[in-house]
């Protein structure tokens, strides 16, 4: 079993995919959301690497990830991507784990490709018609209207505006504790080049709950096991989501909640996140 964590680079038609990998055995594959990169799973990889080789990726417009200027970077491509990924690294099943939009890309990917996840993990995320959701909406106009540059420097130069009600601290149950050097290492990557901004751009604008609701019919026929954990103080994605997605899904269980948790509780709550996963992954078919 490797006992550090190593970030690689692998080629996909999507581009060139950056990811962290740690551990052997089955994968468990770690899909982030807009804004945030591989990054945000660093504790789930040192927790569980014990019992599965852990892989979390950069999404298309996100992180390291490098793609070609007309690289199509929507949530579908993106779990056309997650596919391309496997192949590339010769990995015929993974059990997903997804959080934010991450977590919908995720649903796309099991939906459509249900023979190559052995389980499904979904924390609190976009799901069904619900994608923007309305909180997130105002982040979304101000993408559209061309002001993205200027509020990631805005936040990158003062760490509290990232940590304020106006923006990410409604991510977070403390966001007072996040650190500086968290922030930089999430929002730094999409300013090192015009096209990664721009891609990001495209990114967010293109957010559209047709992405999922068009998947619904096979998600009503995903027979994969399903742990569905939820915070219960999340403003962008409320409880009702995860009851959905529960009733949807045939291989999911009732939802588990973390009361008073946001949607980056995998951040926050990692041992109590890590230990109902690992119970999750541990009951999947090895």
């Amino acid at each position: 079993m490797a006992n550090s964590m190593t970030t690689q680079t692998i080629q996909t038609p999507s581009g060139r995919i950056s990811y962290a990998e740690v551990g052997s055995g089955p994968v468990a594959l770690f899909v982030h959301g807009v804004l945030l990169n591989k990054h945000l799973w660093r504790h789930q990889l040192s927790g569980l690497s014990d019992i599965r080789r852990c892989i979390a990726v950069d999404l298309l417009a996100h992180g390291d990830t490098e793609t070609a200027p007309d690289q199509d970077v929507t949530v579908t491509a993106n779990a056309n991507m997650l596919r391309e990924f496997l192949d590339a690294l010769d990995i015929d099943q993974a059990d997903v784990i997804g959080n934010d939009s991450g977590g919908g890309i995720s649903q796309i990917f099991a939906a459509i490709n249900p023979g190559r996840t052995r389980s499904l993990t979904l924390t609190d995320c976009d799901t069904h018609d619900n994608w923007p959701p309305e909180a997130f909406k105002p982040f979304v106009e101000m993408t559209k209207a061309g002001g993205l540059r200027v509020t990631l420097n805005a936040m990158l130069n003062d760490k509290s505006i990232y940590r304020s009600k106006e923006f990410l601290g409604l991510a977070y149950e403390h966001p007072e504790n996040v650190a500086d050097a968290d922030i930089e290492t999430y929002l730094r990557p999409f300013l090192r080049t015009e096209q990664r901004l721009r891609d990001l751009q495209r990114f967010v604008v293109a957010f559209d709950h047709e992405h999922t609701v068009v998947v619904e019919s096979r998600l009503r026929e995903l027979q994969a096991p399903t742990l569905i954990v939820w915070g219960t103080d999340d403003v962008y994605f409320p409880v009702k989501w995860a009851n959905w997605l529960a009733k949807t899904i045939p291989g999911a269980r009732e939802p588990v909640w973390l009361e008073g948790a946001r949607i980056f509780f995998p951040e926050e709550r990692s041992a109590e996140f890590n230990s109902l996963l690992r119970d999750h992954l541990e009951t999947a078919i090895a």
